[in-house]
């Protein structure tokens, strides 16, 4: 009877534990690799909009495959890239990332950083847009640099992780309109959401993010856009440049994929030939006109080559705003 009931225990186990294992990376019943996709920030976000991008443009063209985005906020990233290096070897996982993250493993002086990683491509480059809430007094770009000269601490700026993207922005308009990067009142979050919150709420005087994540509020009219970081006028959203109002600040955010470590070639390659499937799909193509986004795809050692270069440009620039020593 003993016997009886060790051999039920014993099959007990070896499900569950086949059950954990498909879950982590197959599908038993498409014959398909399940794949999760890291948004590490929390929703409304420039990257769990990617995520959540990818995960429809997967499907459209692999329907068969199960994919699952899922959130790890906090710490400009960093949280979920200690979570991904320590996943090493598993190949049905994909971390987005991007600008903000090499700045915030600068930043928050992250023990684990992207040499760590297993690159797999570069998505997409979006500019960056500042907005203030409809209700605002400041009409234009010059009313913001007047209001920011009188006294730059009362100029809130809402954006996402300190030593990211929309903090850099800040720092460099602050730069070109003569005053000291130190001194913005930068109140950081951790997700595209909650910023818009704090602007639909009135409670900073300007926000800074990617296009895609207030276009439809300012379409709307429940956000003003005074500017955007790109070198001209875009179509998809109607704002004159930062460097027409008179700020010659210019800079696009860039997002993309990594893996864990540890990947074999064989995984690395199927990550990366599922991405470039994605990529050339036409719902990924319909998605990036939509969202106002530029392809800057690459994969390979083009990419490895570019997260290094990065780490090394980004890691200057916030050292000049003084957001490290």
């Amino acid at each position: 009877m003993r016997l009886r009931r060790l051999a039920v225990l014993t099959a007990v186990i070896a499900s569950v534990t086949a059950a954990t294992a498909c879950g982590a990376g197959s599908d038993t019943a498409s014959g398909t690799s399940a794949l999760r996709i890291m948004a590490p920030a929390a929703p409304g976000g420039g990257w769990d909009q990617t995520s959540r991008t990818a995960e429809q443009a997967i499907k459209s063209i692999e329907p068969a495959r199960k994919v699952e985005v899922f959130n790890v906020p906090g710490a400009g990233g960093t949280i979920g890239l200690a979570q991904l290096a320590g996943d090493k070897g598993n190949g049905g996982v994909l971390m987005t990332m991007g600008l903000v993250m090499v700045g915030a493993v600068e930043q928050n002086k992250s023990a684990v950083t992207l040499a760590e990683v297993t690159p797999i491509a570069r998505l997409t480059e979006e500019y960056e847009i500042v907005v203030v809430p409809a209700e605002s007094p400041l009409q234009t770009l010059a009313d913001l640099v007047a209001a920011w000269k009188a006294d730059p601490t009362r100029i809130s700026v809402a954006g996402g992780s300190a030593g990211g993207t929309d903090h850099i922005v800040a720092g460099l308009m602050a730069k070109a309109a003569d005053i000291d990067p130190k001194q913005v009142n930068y109140i950081a979050h951790s997700g595209g959401g909650e910023a818009l919150n704090a602007l639909l709420g009135n409670k900073v005087s300007i926000g800074i993010s990617g296009i895609g994540e207030f276009a439809e509020h300012i379409k709307s009219g429940k956000l003003r856009s005074l500017g955007i970081t790109a070198p001209a006028r875009i179509p998809s959203i109607e704002s004159p440049t930062l460097k027409e109002g008179g700020l010659d600040v210019e800079l696009a955010n860039w997002r993309g994929f990594v893996a864990p470590p540890g990947l074999d070639e064989a995984a690395t390659k199927s990550l990366t030939d599922l991405v470039t499937k994605m990529h050339d799909g036409q719902a990924w193509k319909d998605a990036v006109a939509k969202n106002g986004w530029v392809d800057s795809f690459q994969t390979g050692q083009l990419f490895a080559d570019f997260l290094t270069s990065e780490q090394t440009r980004v890691k200057g620039i916030i050292a000049e705003m003084g957001l490290v020593s």
